[in-house]
C-alpha cells in the first residue's frame, strides 16, 4: 500500500475509533478493568474498625503501638490483542470485510486502554505467530498498531488459535487482559483457552458475517476456501444445501457459546457491517455487574 493511502486510512480509523473510545468506552473500561490487584502504599496508626490482618507488626513493635498497612489499587493494566489474520477474515458481504471490522474494534479497545494509561501489545496469528508487538503506552504506539492492522499481510492463511494462546501464556509473564479477536474458524483449542484464562483475563470477540449463517438462493456459486485454497461449486438453489450450511454455522456458534461459558470466558459476537458498540457495551456492563 502506498504511504499516502496508508496514512489516510490510519487517520480515518483513528478519528472514528478515538471518538468512540472517548465518548463511550472510557467510563465502562475504567470501571470493569481495574488493574492487577492491590499494592502497598504506606503505613498509618491503627484506627478503630481497621482490619487487624493489615497490622504491620514490625512498625508496631518499633513504636510500641499498632500501625496498619495501607494498600492502593494497581491501576496500570497490560492489554493484549490477539488478532486473527488468517485467510477467512478476507470475507464480508455487508459493506466491510471481517478483517476491517477487526481493525476497528482493536483500535477502539487500544484507545480505551491508553486513556487509562495502560500498555497495549499485539499478537498477529494465522496458523503460526506472524508478528508480536510488545506492550507499550502512548498514542504513537497505538498509531503504529493501527498501521500494522491495516497494512499487515500474513505469510500463512490457516488458523491455529491454540498456538496464539500458548504464545500469549509464554511471552506475557504478568497477568494481562487479553482480547482474542477472530472468526474462530478453527477447532481443538479448548485446553489452550483453559490455560490462558487461568493466567490472564481472557475475552473472546467473534467476528462473523450474516451470509455465513443464512445463504441466499443465487443458484450455482463457485466458492473459495481462503485458508486452504480449495475451490468448489455450491448449488445454493438447493434447499437441502442451504439448510446444511445454516446448520453447520448454528452448530459452530453453539459449540463456541458452550465452550467459553464453561471456561468462564466472556464472548462478544459482532457482525460485519453492523454496530459493534452495543455488544461490546453489553459485555462491559455484564462484567461490571458481576464485580
Amino acid at each position: 500500500m502506498e504511504a499516502q493511502e496508508l496514512f489516510k486510512k490510519v487517520r480515518k480509523i483513528e478519528i472514528k475509533t478515538r471518538g468512540l473510545s472517548k465518548q463511550i468506552f472510557s467510563g465502562e473500561y475504567h470501571s470493569v478493568f481495574k488493574g492487577r490487584g492491590m499494592a502497598f502504599s504506606e503505613v498509618r496508626e491503627y484506627q478503630f474498625g481497621d482490619d487487624i490482618r493489615n497490622i504491620d507488626w514490625n512498625v508496631t513493635a518499633r513504636f510500641n503501638h499498632p500501625f496498619v498497612k495501607i494498600f492502593e489499587e494497581e491501576r496500570e493494566l497490560t492489554v493484549m490483542l490477539l488478532i486473527d489474520v488468517s485467510g477467512s477474515n478476507l470475507f464480508g458481504t455487508h459493506g466491510q470485510l471481517k478483517r476491517e471490522m477487526i481493525t476497528e474494534m482493536a483500535a477502539t479497545l487500544s484507545f480505551s486502554a491508553i486513556q487509562n494509561n495502560d500498555k497495549v501489545g499485539v499478537i498477529f496469528f494465522s496458523d503460526k505467530i506472524e508478528k508480536f508487538i510488545p506492550p507499550k503506552k502512548g498514542s504513537s504506539h497505538i498509531l503504529r498498531i493501527i498501521r500494522e492492522l491495516i497494512d499487515f499481510r500474513a505469510e500463512n492463511n490457516g488458523t491455529n488459535i491454540a498456538e496464539a494462546l500458548r504464545y500469549l501464556t509464554n511471552v506475557i509473564k504478568k497477568r494481562a487482559t487479553a482480547f482474542l479477536i477472530s472468526d474462530f474458524m478453527d477447532d481443538d483449542f479448548e485446553k489452550a483457552v483453559q490455560i490462558a484464562n487461568h493466567k490472564h483475563d481472557l475475552i473472546a470477540i467473534r467476528i462473523t458475517d450474516r451470509r455465513e449463517t443464512i445463504m441466499p438462493n443465487v443458484g450455482m456459486v463457485r466458492m473459495l476456501d481462503a485458508e486452504t485454497g480449495k475451490q468448489m461449486w455450491i448449488d445454493t438453489g438447493s434447499a437441502s444445501v442451504r439448510h446444511q450450511l445454516s446448520r453447520w454455522a448454528t452448530d459452530k456458534s453453539r459449540e463456541l457459546d458452550v465452550l467459553f461459558s464453561r471456561m468462564g470466558v466472556d464472548m462478544v459476537k459482532a457482525y460485519t457491517g453492523e454496530d459493534y458498540v452495543k455488544p461490546l457495551m453489553n459485555m462491559f456492563r455484564k462484567r461490571e455487574a458481576r464485580s
